[in-house]
C-alpha cells in the first residue's frame, strides 16, 4: 500500500468534512456510503492516524482530522488559484461554491439570487447555509458570506452590496390603540417585539439624532410579550399589530409602501444595516467567489432603489 498523502483524498475529504456524516457525504458525492467508509479508511491506514471519530449518526474530526481539513482546504484553494493565474480554467466559474447568509434574508432574498446564478453558470453547484450568527473563520465552512454590517476582522474581505436601514415600525391598527411615540423614551409605555439574533444588546435599542459633534444617541430598554430568533416571524407579528418592531428596511419596505406598516419615529436614525458580501482572502482569486460577488453586488444594487423608493 501506498504510503502518506494522495492529491485525490484532499477533495474527498474537504467534502466529508462539509457534510458532516459518512451518508450525507456519500449522497453528495453520488457514490455509496461503504465506498466513503473504505477511502476513508485507506487514507487513515496511510497516515497511521485517525481523522474521523465515527459515532451512530454524526461524525467528528480528531486533531489531526481538523489539522488534515485545515491543510486540504489550503491546498486546494491556491489550486483555483493558480488556475486563475495560469488561465486554464479560462475564469469559468465551476465547482461548489458554499454561500451562508440570515435566516430570514436568505430566505427572501439570497435564495433567489443563486435561482440565477446558477441559470447563468450551470457548472457551479451552489450549497446555500441559513444562520443566525455567521460562521467563525477557523471552521472554514463558507465561501462567501452575505450579512448585515461590515465584519470587524480583518482576515476577511468585506464587499459593500448595498445600503440598508434599520427602521421601527407597527401597523396602523397598533397606533391607533396604543398610541404614537414622540421621544425614544416613549417606547418603554408600548409593546415591542423583540428578536434575537447576533451579538448585540437583547432589547436594547439605540436611537440618534443630529449630526455630526452635535449627534445625541438614546439607548432605550424596550419591553414586550413577544420574542423570536426569526425575523419574518417578528414582521408577521408587527403586521398582526401586536406591538413596535425594528428591522432591516430590506425586509419591511414593501409593507411600508403598501401602508400595512407605518414607519415610527422618523426623525431618528438606528444603526445602519447595509449589506455586505464577505469572504476569506484565500477565496479572492476563484472565479466561482468573485462571479457571485459581482452578480449579487450588481443585483442588489438594482434592488436598492426600489426597496428605498
Amino acid at each position: 500500500m501506498g504510503k502518506g498523502i494522495q492529491p485525490a483524498d484532499l477533495g474527498f475529504f474537504s467534502a466529508l468534512a462539509s457534510a458532516g456524516s459518512l451518508s450525507a457525504a456519500a449522497r453528495e458525492m453520488g457514490i455509496t456510503t461503504p465506498a466513503v467508509s473504505k477511502h476513508l479508511a485507506l487514507m487513515e491506514a496511510r497516515l497511521g492516524v485517525a481523522l474521523v471519530n465515527r459515532t451512530t449518526r454524526r461524525m467528528g474530526l480528531t486533531p489531526e482530522g481538523e489539522l488534515y481539513l485545515q491543510s486540504a482546504r489550503r491546498i486546494l484553494a491556491e489550486i483555483d488559484g493558480m488556475e486563475e493565474l495560469l488561465g486554464v480554467s479560462k475564469a469559468v466559474p465551476k465547482g461548489l461554491l458554499r454561500v451562508n447568509a440570515t435566516l430570514g434574508f436568505g430566505r427572501s432574498h439570497v435564495a433567489p439570487l443563486i435561482s440565477k446564478f446558477v441559470r447563468k453558470y450551470p457548472e457551479l453547484e451552489v450549497q446555500l447555509q441559513l444562520s443566525v450568527n455567521p460562521p467563525a473563520l477557523t471552521e472554514d465552512s463558507f465561501d462567501v458570506c452575505i450579512r448585515f454590517g461590515a465584519p470587524p476582522d480583518a482576515r476577511v474581505i468585506a464587499r459593500h452590496l448595498a445600503p440598508n436601514r434599520r427602521l421601527l415600525c407597527a401597523s396602523p391598527a397598533y397606533l391607533s390603540r396604543h398610541g404614537i411615540p414622540k421621544v425614544p423614551n416613549d417606547l418603554t409605555k408600548h409593546n415591542c417585539i423583540g428578536i434575537r439574533q447576533g451579538e448585540e444588546a437583547f432589547g436594547v435599542w439605540r436611537l440618534s439624532n443630529g449630526r455630526g459633534r452635535s449627534v445625541n444617541v438614546e439607548a432605550v430598554k424596550t419591553r414586550g410579550n413577544l420574542t423570536t430568533n426569526d425575523g419574518e416571524i417578528a414582521v408577521n407579528w408587527a403586521l398582526d399589530g401586536h406591538g413596535i418592531l425594528m428591522r432591516a428596511e430590506w425586509d419591511i419596505g414593501r409593507y411600508l409602501h403598501k401602508g400595512r406598516l407605518v414607519q415610527v419615529l422618523p426623525q431618528y436614525f438606528t444603526p445602519d444595516a447595509d449589506i455586505y458580501a464577505i469572504y476569506p482572502q484565500r477565496h479572492q482569486m476563484a472565479a466561482r467567489v468573485r462571479a457571485f460577488v459581482d452578480f449579487a453586488a450588481q443585483a442588489f444594487s438594482q434592488q436598492a432603489g426600489t426597496v428605498q423608493g
